[in-house]
């Protein structure tokens, strides 16, 4: 058995390619994010990874468009996209395979 804890994750990554993690995946990177209203990331793309990302809950801004928990929003490989927390959110992102450099600005 082995036991993690989410806040010794790095923004909230547990599974992929990278350390720490609870489980290391070339295959796919899962991570639970927690967003405070306002909260925005950088508009950017993956060149070989897929992304879904899962509103759990709260509202948020992606691609131009607001979605809601149990909206799943998949960016896929050149798809380029911010982020935007409007309420307190969370959302579970996973992103296949695990390509931990392939984050690029748009």
């Amino acid at each position: 058995m082995k036991h993690h804890r989410l806040d010794d994750m790095t923004g909230g990554w547990f599974l992929g390619d990278f350390d720490p993690c609870a489980a290391r995946s070339v295959d796919a990177e899962v991570g639970l994010k927690r967003y405070a209203a306002g909260a925005c990331e950088a508009k950017h793309f993956h060149k070989v990874a897929t992304e879904l990302t899962l509103v759990v809950s709260g509202t948020v801004r992606m691609f131009g468009q607001v979605w809601q928990a149990g909206d799943i929003i998949t960016a896929e490989p050149g798809e380029a996209t911010g982020f935007e927390a409007l309420t307190d959110a969370v959302t579970v992102v996973v992103k296949t395979p695990s390509v931990p450099s392939d984050k690029y600005l748009a």
